[in-house]
């Protein structure tokens, strides 16, 4: 059963939330969050991507990026930007996006959940990524970033979750520029503390990871690395959402090159595969192997024909995974999505608009759009113990870096 605890979270003043509440670190590049700190000295990106308060000749990945990150950490609280919670709390985040609402508990989760398979992972690590966040939390001992799990809804949890945000103020309410409102109370009567986590050792078998997979294998090899003395790295920062609250968004590929086939032999090579149609404008996929393909200024709708997937298999039939085998490898000689440098990708909150900008600009060949994974087919597969291809799953709104973080030395308490 999941194991989750109350933490005395790092966190703003209320006055400030909305400008320390930063964008997560793994969705902008360098360049994109210099350009969003830009005036805000308080905006949390001076912490979770510090590279932008040093020369660009400095690679993001030395120690002094992270050196400046502890430092930039140790000046929020210096200044009071930041304090830390005076006893440990639940925290309750609701998100408002385009009219819709989804509402987490933010918490922290076991590692030994994550070590014994109790917590669900569906996606594969890349190395480098994870030794970024490995080193920035070692040296800031902090986690900063927060992992998004998911769980199968109960509704006694979500009765009491309801009941604490009717019935107490919110700590922080705002709305950030991209329209996105972000709610959050603090629970921390100690009643209501143990009924939440009684509900979750007894009715909440187990959560998946459906956003940070690299942060949550982190977590677990920084409390490897650092002993067990250090006992608040037995758990790491997470933020727990009932199923039938989330959303996925679609998340599309685009392709340097053709890999030698010229468009209409291209074209033609799709056609053993899947059914091609010429589409007047851009084209989003409306259902399952149902796929978007943009090059040349032309959109087409592809259909994949029966045979070309395994219904039976939760891997296989995966858009992603038709996806894989019979465009990006068959045609595109894209063996690997997670290395290949011929390859890029495109969350769906940026819209069609960005597939087209991408291959009209001649950086890209062709851009393919495909339609959702959906929550079911996420843990249908984690339960099976499988892996989804890389890039798989995009969801909104994005849990803000900032609001809440989670310290792990016992020398900060």
């Amino acid at each position: 059963m999941a194991k989750i605890s109350p933490f005395e979270a790092l966190r703003p003043q209320p006055q400030l939330a909305k400008q320390v509440a930063s964008k997560p670190y793994d969705v902008l590049n360098s360049a994109e969050a210099k350009a969003e700190a830009v005036g805000n000295a308080f905006s949390f990106l001076h912490i979770t991507k510090s590279e932008i308060d040093l020369p660009e000749s400095v690679d993001i990945h030395s120690q002094q990026v992270y050196d400046i990150a502890l430092d930039n950490l140790n000046a929020f609280v210096q200044r009071d930007v930041l304090f830390k919670e005076s006893k440990p709390c639940y925290y309750i985040y609701q998100l408002i996006m385009d009219g819709r609402a989804q509402t987490g508990l933010v918490c922290v989760s076991s590692v030994e959940d994550y070590e014994n398979g109790i917590i669900k992972k569906h996606e594969f690590t890349r190395p480098e990524k994870e030794q970024d966040r490995i080193n920035h939390i070692k040296t800031t001992g902090a986690q900063t970033g927060n992992v998004f799990l998911a769980y199968r809804n109960q509704a006694s949890i979500d009765a009491l979750i309801d009941k604490w945000k009717t019935t107490k103020n919110a700590v922080y309410d705002f709305t950030a520029e991209d329209g996105i409102q972000h709610t959050v109370w603090a629970v921390s009567d100690t009643d209501t503390i143990a009924q939440i986590t009684q509900l979750f050792e007894t009715e909440v078998p187990c959560t998946y990871i459906a956003d940070g997979h690299h942060r949550a294998a982190s977590a677990a090899k920084v409390r490897t690395a650092i002993g067990k003395e250090h006992t608040n790295a037995d758990y790491f920062l997470t933020t727990l959402f009932p199923s039938n609250q989330l959303a996925i968004m679609d998340y599309n590929r685009v392709v340097k090159d053709l890999n030698g086939h010229e468009a209409s032999a291209f074209l033609t090579a799709l056609a053993q595969d899947f059914d091609v149609q010429t589409m007047d404008n851009a084209f989003k996929p409306d259902a399952l192997h149902r796929f978007g393909l943009y090059m040349n200024h032309q959109w087409y709708a592809l259909t994949a024909k029966p045979g070309t997937y395994n219904d039976a298999d939760p891997i296989g039939v995966l858009d992603v995974t038709i996806l894989s085998n019979n465009i990006l490898d068959k045609l595109l000689g894209i063996k690997d999505q997670r290395v290949d440098k011929r390859i890029d990708f495109v969350g769906g909150i940026r819209g069609m608009e960005a597939l087209e900008a991408r291959v009209n600009s001649g950086e890209m060949a062709l851009a393919i759009s495909l339609y959702p994974v959906t929550i079911n087919q996420l843990f249908n597969i984690a339960d099976a113990g499988e892996v989804m291809p890389p890039k798989s799953t995009w969801f909104e709104p994005k849990l803000r870096d900032g609001l809440l973080t989670h310290l792990i030395y016992n020398s900060n308490n």
